[in-house]
């Protein structure tokens, strides 16, 4: 299968190629580079930036389905992390002039900046269906190698995201405090999650005056919203290093532990595993995507890959117990198998409306979790009560022995 259509644009020609043959063509722009990953798409509307900046990510291309992109052009107050940690990424059409108040830059010139390669002109319909009818797969994109078939090889011989641990590629070096003087600062010169003035979005997560209480955050990928909105909802974070031990942690006295989202598959990040499955009973736990994933496997439970996972900004979410539904942002290619939750003290409390998929579970009183991202950026507010919901449980928390954990 190739994909058809004039190039469009005055980028150079570039192509993107997958493991099963299929070409797509069209014009380059971003960096003159060869890059590879596992194609996927992403159904949001908006926030490209956030989507290029969100190390969960990282080792993918990332389709974006929407028609035009780089209308809003970039800006540093939208950037979800130090840099970009798509390996590529493709468009049907790149917008000319962007136009916004808040713009510093155009995406083309922040993508040469951080040298993502780029593809735009593309059928990116025909490019959806078909992730969608295949699976997401193995895929490189090219503005320097324009034979189809050598750029297929390139693709075939790109390693594969499943049996991979690559947190270690994405998590911080070095702890870090964020605190509320980190979040006035960037409330003062920019955009900061959770001081934003409408009233709506107030009313989602009430402006905090209480005692403050303290959270290492295991950085497995960290976006910085969840950082604002920790902040935010009455915590002082600490964030680690996605290798820390348990025996580090509770030697830091911290209310709290918070697990962050992160890129790939769960199952090989055994360090990770480990020292969740020590902390649990012994430290209240909160956890988002891929924290959402290893919080399962160290309570006993197995994860699976999904056929083309979700990705976007619009996500319908049962909330079991309350009759309600979330809208939800998505970005996972793995999930929790909800059979292999039985016997783990676990229970489900949100389920996926679309395929029924595990979207989060607790073991009540001890710890909780969600597979979206609560945080947005971009998306809907509508799961920001999970934060404030964080410090009930520290509040009520009784360490207790979790035998299902090992």
């Amino acid at each position: 299968m190739t994909g058809a259509g004039a190039l469009v644009g005055s980028g150079p020609p570039a192509l993107l190629a997958l493991q099963d043959g299929s070409v797509w063509r069209g014009r380059g722009f971003g960096a003159l580079a060869t890059a590879a990953g596992e194609a996927c798409f992403n159904t949001g509307m908006t926030g490209y930036q956030e989507v290029l900046t969100d190390p969960s990510y990282y080792g993918q291309i990332v389709t974006m389905t929407a028609p035009h992109i780089g209308n809003t052009g970039v800006n540093p107050d939208d950037d979800q992390s130090e840099r970009p940690f798509v390996s590529g990424f493709v468009v049907r059409e790149l917008s000319g002039p962007h136009s916004s108040w808040r713009a510093q830059g155009g995406l083309d010139e922040y993508l040469v900046r951080h040298g993502v390669p780029a593809l735009s002109g593309v059928d990116t319909r025909s490019l959806t269906r078909h992730l969608r009818s295949a699976g997401a797969m193995r895929a490189a994109l090219s503005t320097e190698v324009l034979d189809a078939s050598d750029l297929v090889d390139i693709a075939r011989d790109s390693p594969s995201l499943i049996g991979r641990d690559i947190t270690g590629d994405v998590t911080t070096a070095v702890p870090y405090e964020w605190t509320a003087a980190d979040l006035d600062h960037r409330a003062r010169c920019g955009y900061a999650s959770g001081k934003e003035a409408s009233p709506a979005t107030a009313a989602l997560l009430k402006d905090w005056r209480g005692p403050r209480s303290t959270v290492a955050a295991i950085d497995f990928g960290m976006k910085r919203n969840i950082l604002d909105l920790l902040v935010a909802s009455g915590f002082d974070v600490t964030v680690m290093p996605a290798h820390t031990g348990a025996k580090e942690i509770l030697q830091g006295g911290f209310d709290g532990v918070f697990l962050s989202n992160g890129p790939g598959d769960p199952e090989p990040v055994s360090a990770g595993i480990a020292t969740v499955r020590s902390l649990l009973g012994r430290r209240p736990i909160f956890g988002i995507c891929l924290g959402h994933q290893i919080l399962a496997l160290a309570a006993g439970g197995a994860t699976y890959k999904l056929p083309f996972g979700h990705r976007g900004a619009n996500h319908p979410v049962r909330r079991l117990g309350c009759e309600r539904v979330e809208i939800t942002c998505q970005n996972h290619g793995f999930v929790v198998d909800e059979a292999s939750l039985k016997g783990t003290g676990a229970r489900l409390t949100h389920v996926n409306l679309n395929d029924h998929t595990v979207e989060g579970f607790e073991m009540p009183g001890l710890a909780y979790s969600v597979q979206y991202h609560p945080e947005a950026g971009p998306g809907p507010h509508d799961s920001r009560y999970l934060f404030e919901q964080f410090r009930t449980l520290i509040a009520r928390f009784e360490p207790a022995h979790v035998s299902a954990a090992g």
